[in-house]
């Protein structure tokens, strides 16, 4: 059985899905010619998580465009759509060293930080056990009963 016929197989009989990984990882390695990295993969999949685009959507209308088009005057926003005051009278090399500006803040920011700017979105962090929270509240002058019911 050839490679394409194995895989049609695969895809159209065999595979089972409780998300769309397997298919995007497989169409990540198609279209790169049999190879992709982990983050080649992960972006794949990221692209296509609505959650992660509705998340992200929210940074951008309560925080980050708030602050350009309120508070800095910078961008104006109509509707879901965001507009660079003033672009037109950008030329592209002016353009091209703003992006650049923009890369090496965020690049001094990474530096700054030391990677740990994303420490609060990683799934690594090991979370307080039960037993060490109750200590602790236990040990707090709030009474046990008023947190239980808290929850």
């Amino acid at each position: 059985m050839s490679t394409f016929e194995k895989l049609k197989r695969f895809i159209s009989q065999e595979m089972r899905m409780s998300a769309v990984y397997q298919p995007v990882m497989l169409i990540e390695l198609i279209r790169n010619k049999g190879r992709s990295s982990v983050a080649q993969i992960a972006q794949s999949i990221l692209n296509r998580d609505p959650s992660q685009i509705e998340y992200y959507s929210l940074i951008v209308k309560n925080m980050v465009g708030k602050v350009l088009t309120k508070n800095r005057s910078i961008t104006e926003k109509n509707g879901e759509i965001y507009t660079l005051k003033d672009f037109e009278n950008l030329s592209p090399s002016e353009s091209q060293e703003l992006i650049g500006l923009c890369e090496k803040a965020i690049i001094d920011f990474e530096i700054k930080r030391d990677g740990s700017h994303w420490d609060h979105r990683r799934r690594g962090r090991r979370p307080v056990s039960g037993t060490i929270r109750y200590e602790v509240l236990k040990k707090s002058s709030v009474p046990l009963r008023a947190l239980w019911n808290f929850r």
